[in-house]
């Protein structure tokens, strides 16, 4: 495999996968039900134990 295909390798396949990585992330964050695990997160820092 010489320089030129696998960058053409790299460039099409590592464009797909953070595009489907970022729409999983933007999947997981927007869930139903997820209110609560955040909620929980953003008050971490305020908690008095």
């Amino acid at each position: 495999m010489d320089y030129e295909s696998f960058r053409h390798f790299a460039d099409i396949w590592g464009l797909v996968y953070l595009v489907v990585l970022f729409v999983g992330i933007i999947a997981f964050t927007f869930r139903p039900g997820g209110k609560k695990g955040a909620k929980d997160a953003a008050n971490i820092p305020l908690r008095e134990d």
